[in-house]
């Protein structure tokens, strides 16, 4: 090995060590300080008094009367839109919001709430967040908040100029998901990456005035939405596989050490010859991490900056490593061993998440930020602690519950969590009225949370154990919990809403590849035309070439999504349909066959098999496609148990598809060599695409007789998905892999035709699909009754690889 590395290396871990011994001593000293008011019981009374304060705020005549007064019951939490309306009509919701915020930017942004810049900005977003709040409780989608769900975000990005980054990261989050592995809990792990990415841009938000240009403004939320998820990265690739039971001991240990070289030596070593387990995955995320390694580096600034984001990620990466490799079946761990490495972990996941920005200092950012880690993290441990148990994980609640009754020295983290309260409110946010009632507030609602969560025997056990040393300020607590009012948060339910809406997409999304699968395998099983007794040997030909085209490796999104709409959303029988769904595919394949001729798109390959024109000759295939066209009209003939003037009617409509199919193909072929408009592109589009589309979703609804009403909103839809869908096509084609597509690409450019990259770029092509993809959200949004299919069809379309 190279002797100047050696020596570089050697440098930068002694640099790291001593970083992270710097820390160390800090979180020593705040760990003795507590330690003291444990021990001391100074945190106790100091409690008592602000509680008598805060309780005048909470716990009202009527709500000590409630267990005997018959009184109207709020609604759930879990159900969003109702929960907001009743804040509303109740006149809460101002004040809920005031402290959710208010608590955001103390917990994730670090600043103090005495400030009278923060109280002005808190007011700001208060007003902000009440209008959009109001206006997505009237949607027909009661899990997320409009803002919250993929068309707001990328309706947000268009008002902020970072469409680019915004699809950039939602290509990203969409590998994520694909690629957690079943060990790790998929939801937890994307909540958390999700969250990362929002608190990075809070960052940047806060540190713009309205002295910066829109142009710089765009520039570095486009910077902080990349760097947020690099460094989010890490949460479910790092902490969470190396927490998990993925890797083995040793395969950990080699991953522990890739990380740390790169932390010390700033650059990412090679994977080598993953000698372990699972190397696909393996590979994939040595290979994001990677790219979002060198995306941070290269952003730090040279003078200072870069070091101040390695030693402090090294300082957080160590503390995770030091309290990971802790056995619960260790029985001799200090106060200080368990609870040092939980205060530097806790503050240097949010100094990290700073010092990625390179925004100037805060005065007391760091001491606020320090201080108030181990308050979160004892908190979220409290709330996983029989989980923790459960999965032998150490934590200062897991420690204490196994060997309290062996170790009459251990700190009981309850009593601690208390005194952190306590020194949090009075010593480093001086008791500022506001801090207080937040911060009570917060721990109240875990309380409350808890209680619903074990129910009352176990809390009440669980209870008995951790407050034993502290009766006084117990009494207090538990009154709180049983009678105080206006202690939730919007991030909690938020963060619920989110893990319910991640948990049901992700089920939703499976359900979805499964009916695809499913119904794809019926309606291939339906579609060869069958050979008659006594045919002519010329018909047996012409068969023969047809049913070549239908047996190639076609997607038939077309009568799939015709069946989800007949069968499962309208009710219809499968086999009443069935003669329809044919007629799309047969119709669809005719298009294709055209398209391919030598005087249209002259395509060698569709379908991953060679065209028929090619196999055969120009003369077989326009048969053929008319063959197709005449059993597509029989099929629809065919449709038994619907009154007459339905099927004439669908009959008709479908006639006039066809004729737009035409339209289309003849408008793309007449703009061979043309520059054509966005306009013209959307028009062409719409008809050699979308048309196909709206009959897919408008023929079940004509069998289904249903109201005019919602066939435009399915039109809508079509309209929209179908342009989607083309676009992904264009660039499929221009930059698609050849084996995956089943089909050359370049054969647009080759054909010098004009499509939405060569108009728009590659860049402006992906803006214009998301675009149209939201557009076809909102639509869907008119249905009177939700059609999961149709939200998972769009993903599908605009993420797919062929």
């Amino acid at each position: 090995m190279n002797r100047s590395f050696m020596n570089r290396t050697e440098h930068e871990y002694s640099r790291a060590e001593q970083s992270y011994a710097e820390a160390e001593q800090k979180a020593v000293h705040y760990f003795n300080q507590l330690h003291q008011h444990v021990t001391q019981r100074t945190y106790e009374s100091g409690l008592i008094e602000d509680f008598q304060q805060w309780k005048g705020r909470h716990i009202s005549f009527i709500s000590r009367l409630s267990r005997w007064l018959p009184v109207k019951q709020r609604p759930s939490a879990k159900d969003y839109q109702r929960y907001i309306h009743w804040l509303h009509t109740t006149n809460k919701l101002d004040s809920y919001l005031h402290r959710s915020v208010a608590y955001i930017y103390m917990r994730d942004l670090g600043r103090a709430l005495d400030a009278p810049q923060t109280q002005q900005r808190v007011q700001e977003v208060v007003d902000s967040l009440r209008g959009k709040l109001l206006s997505s409780a009237t949607t027909t989608d009661a899990q997320l908040p409009e803002f919250m769900s993929m068309d707001g975000v990328y309706r947000w990005a268009q008002r902020e100029g970072v469409e680019d980054a915004v699809i950039w990261v939602l290509d990203k989050l969409q590998q994520v998901a694909i690629n957690i592995p079943a060990e790790l809990n998929a939801e937890q792990a994307q909540r958390k990456l999700i969250k990362i990415v929002v608190g990075v841009v809070l960052h940047a938000t806060e540190e713009m005035d309205d002295s910066v240009s829109q142009q710089e403004r765009s520039h570095r939320l486009d910077e902080a939405i990349r760097l947020g998820y690099s460094y989010g990265l890490t949460y479910p690739f790092i902490d969470d596989i190396l927490d998990s039971t993925l890797l083995s001991a040793q395969e950990k240990e080699q991953y522990s050490r890739l990380i740390r070289t790169a932390l010390l030596t700033g650059s990412v070593p090679k994977l080598g010859d993953w000698s372990g387990s699972q190397p696909e995955l393996i590979r994939y995320i040595h290979s994001e991490l990677r790219e979002a390694f060198e995306y941070i580096k290269a952003r730090q600034q040279p003078s200072g900056g870069q070091q101040q984001f390695f030693e402090q990620a090294y300082v957080f990466f160590q503390a995770q490593d030091v309290d990971r490799t802790r056995t619960l079946d260790d029985n001799t761990y200090t106060n200080e061993e368990l609870y040092v490495p939980v205060i530097l972990k806790s503050a240097c996941s949010r100094l990290v998440a700073r010092s990625i920005l390179n925004v100037e200092e805060d005065e007391g950012f760091d001491l606020r930020t320090f201080c108030y880690g181990i308050y979160n993290q004892l908190a979220d441990d409290f709330a996983d602690m029989f989980d923790d148990l459960a999965n032998g994980a150490v934590t200062p609640y897991t420690y204490y519950l196994k060997y309290h009754g062996q170790r009459s020295d251990l700190l009981n983290p309850f009593q601690m969590y208390w005194a952190v309260i306590h020194y949090l409110l009075h010593e480093v946010y001086h008791s500022d009225e506001q801090t207080c009632e937040v911060i009570l507030d917060r721990a109240i609602n875990g309380l409350k949370r808890a209680y619903e969560r074990l129910g009352a025997s176990r809390y009440g056990e669980t209870m008995e154990l951790l407050t034993a040393g502290m009766p006084s300020l117990n009494r207090v607590v538990q009154q709180m919990v049983r009678h105080a009012e206006d202690v939730d948060f919007l991030d909690k339910l938020l963060r619920d809403s989110m893990l319910v809406h991640l948990r049901q997409d992700r089920e939703q999304q499976a359900e979805f590849r499964e009916t695809v699968d499913t119904v794809r395998e019926q309606i291939n099983g339906t579609l060869p035309v069958k050979k008659r007794e006594g045919m002519l040997p010329t018909n047996e030909l012409l068969i023969d070439a047809v049913n070549y085209s239908l047996e190639g490796s076609g997607k038939r999104l077309r009568p799939i999504l015709a069946w989800v709409m007949a069968v499962r959303h309208y009710g219809l029988q499968q086999e009443a349909v069935m003669p329809m769904l044919r007629s799309l595919e047969y119709m669809h394949t005719a298009s294709l066959i055209f398209d391919d001729l030598p005087s249209q798109d002259n395509a060698p390959a569709r379908r991953g098999r060679t065209t028929l024109h090619e196999l055969h000759d120009s003369a077989t295939a326009e048969l053929s496609g008319l063959f197709l066209i005449q059993k597509s009209i029989r099929e629809q003939a065919s449709l038994s148990g619907f009154a007459p003037p339905i099927v004439l009617k669908l009959m008709d409509y479908s006639a006039q598809k066809a004729e737009e199919l035409c339209t289309g193909q003849a408008m793309d072929l007449r703009a061979r060599g043309q520059r054509l408009t966005l306009e013209q592109l959307n028009d062409i589009c719409f008809y050699k695409t979308g048309a196909a589309f709206e009959a897919s979703l408008v023929m079940p609804a004509l069998l289904a007789e249903a109201k005019e009403s919602e066939l435009a909103v399915l039109r809508a839809f079509a309209y929209h998905a179908g342009i989607a869908f083309q676009i992904k096509d264009d660039l499929l084609d221009f930059k698609g892999d050849v084996v995956q597509l089943g089909k050359p690409v370049g054969q647009d450019e080759s054909n010098n035709s004009s499509t939405f990259v060569s108009v728009l770029g590659e860049a402006g092509a992906r803006r214009e699909m998301w675009n149209h993809y939201c557009c076809a959200l909102e639509a869907l949004r008119k249905l009177p009754v939700g059609i999961p299919f149709l939200k998972h069809l769009l993903d599908y379309i605009v993420h797919r690889e062929r």
